[in-house]
């Protein structure tokens, strides 16, 4: 297969598929040891506070258990009374996992009012996953953890948390499924139907409406590098138009890693006053890079889902942890009431076996029964070994009281992988808030034309698939970035993470890329 034979291929392919391919390439490279994989947003940094605490849970969680029953490798049930007690008399505070723990057993009980021997027993049980979830939603202590959280990161002091319901999922991307088969059972959105995506943006949110199984009509709100990937004010009027179903958005942006300003927020805001019935869904993956954040959630609670995951900040993709939050007054719960008498009707024979009033069912308790084909919503539910991380990565936080030296020390590496990357390519760093620095987007052709010339990129252009320039870094400099036209970027545009290699690789990949232009420049110039 010849190269255009073989570029073809690729642009069948969704952007992660297209880097699994390069990532193959980079390594068989001839001209540098190893390979440098830019393309993964997966963090290479964990939080090892909260890892350690659950291990000591689950060495006291046995402990308890052996307690009611003990027969070989058999033991029984943890019992609740003096539980706390027999807790303390396991830990050594020296030990910075034991002093987590009675810190964030003190914390619960005082500032969330949770009962010791309740909140010890809930956790206890969780990490050793003695039985299913209840309710089957999220534990009920642990869903005060975790809105206290999001509290704490995304609201920016809009005060939300008793407010606000939560499902917590197997990581961001189960989130995004479970919203969109819910709202399509629920009839609030059909085939045909338009909804707006805030481009460029994290791929299932281009892939998944064009499957069959939905067939939505995207309409693009996009971005561009002139306009420092800020969509304009001007471009969200057309949500202003009730034929637009639903706003999609990545909040700071992926791949652009740009955060919504307070100007977006208020034209929101000002929307969804003239469109209450708007549908909106922000996934906030990001939001603890950015300072002082704000999510379009403590904007506008009545018309938004907030997808969260843990997996970024804390270093835990392999935990699979995230969860989605709505408030308990919403727009989902009063268009499905509006529903016409005959969709009405249908819902109440699905839900109907799992509740007596289907109708009086809040639409995130759908989402947690669709999540098991409704059949099985009475053991639905995240693990709860994965619900107690999730509470764990939560108060590690909490506890700091706002002066949280983790959080500090990931945003530090990420900004300065960043300024490493920009200076070696000469680009102007950009140090405003908005920008997370999780990702860099690299515009291939500005970057050749201040280079070098205008010429080199009508060269490129001409005698060159944008893909090209991506399958030579990984063939001939070892070198795997995404293409930025998977996530609806243009074309030329490559996306870098921040997040997944050693502080010193960013300088050299800034270099390997300028030694791939040099390279077309002499091919041009005939050299």
């Amino acid at each position: 297969m010849n190269n255009k034979e073989y570029e073809k291929e690729l642009k069948q392919l969704g952007t992660f598929e297209i880097a699994s391919k390069m990532v193959n390439s980079a390594k068989k490279n001839e001209n540098y040891k190893g390979y440098l994989d830019a393309g993964r947003g997966n963090p290479n940094w964990i939080n090892t506070q909260a890892r350690l605490a659950f291990a000591r849970f689950v060495e006291f969680g046995v402990k308890e258990s052996e307690l009611t029953m003990l027969e070989g490798n058999l033991a029984g049930y943890t019992t609740l009374n003096g539980i706390d007690d027999r807790l303390n008399d396991m830990l050594d505070l020296n030990k910075n996992a034991d002093l987590f723990i009675k810190t964030l057993i003190d914390y619960t009980e005082e500032e969330l009012g949770i009962n010791r021997d309740t909140m010890v027993k809930e956790l206890t049980d969780a990490v050793i996953g003695n039985n299913y979830p209840e309710p089957s939603r999220c534990l009920m202590n642990i869903e005060k953890i975790i809105n206290d959280y999001l509290q704490e990161t995304l609201y920016n002091d809009v005060p939300l948390s008793s407010s606000t319901q939560v499902f917590p999922t197997e990581g961001g991307t189960a989130a995004i499924c479970y919203i969109f088969d819910s709202l399509k059972k629920n009839g609030l959105i059909d085939e045909g139907d338009r909804i707006a995506i805030n481009t460029p943006i994290f791929t299932p949110y281009l892939q998944i409406p064009k499957l069959n199984k939905y067939d939505l009509l995207e309409v693009n709100l996009e971005s561009q590098d002139d306009e420092n990937w800020e969509t304009t004010l001007k471009a969200l009027d057309v949500l202003e138009d009730k034929s637009i179903k639903a706003f999609f958005l990545v909040n700071p942006s992926n791949p652009a890693s740009r955060a919504l300003d307070s100007k977006f927020l208020n034209r929101i805001k000002e929307i969804c006053e003239k469109r209450p019935d708007l549908i909106i869904i922000t996934d906030d993956v990001y939001g603890t890079f950015v300072q002082d954040f704000q999510t379009v959630y403590s904007v506008v609670p009545y018309n938004t889902i907030l997808v969260y995951s843990y997996s970024k900040l804390f270093g835990c993709t392999g935990w699979r942890i995230g969860c989605i939050a709505m408030n308990e007054k919403n727009v989902f719960d009063d268009l499905i009431a509006l529903l016409p008498e005959e969709k009405l009707k249908s819902l109440d024979e699905d839900y109907g076996i799992v509740t007596t009033e289907p109708r009086s069912l809040p639409f995130i308790e759908r989402l947690t029964a669709d999540s098991r084909s409704i059949g099985l919503y009475h053991t639905a539910g995240l693990s709860t070994p994965q619900q107690a991380m999730t509470a764990l990565f939560s108060l590690t936080h909490l506890v700091c009281h706002e002066n949280d030296k983790y959080i500090e020390s990931a945003n530090r590496i990420v900004s300065g992988r960043y300024q490493k990357l920009v200076n070696e390519l000469g680009i102007k760093e950009d140090n405003t808030r908005e920008n997370a620095k999780y990702y860099t987007l690299i515009d291939i052709y500005n970057l050749a034309e201040r280079l070098y010339s205008k010429e080199l990129v009508t060269y490129m252009r001409k005698n060159f698939e944008e893909i090209s320039f991506l399958m030579n870094l990984a063939k001939e400099k070892g070198v795997v970035m995404m293409e930025g036209v998977g996530f609806s970027a243009p074309k030329g545009v490559l996306r870098v993470s921040q997040a997944n290699l050693p502080d010193g690789a960013y300088p050299e990949i800034a270099k390997r890329i300028k030694g791939l232009l040099k390279e077309y420049n002499d091919k041009m110039n005939g050299y």
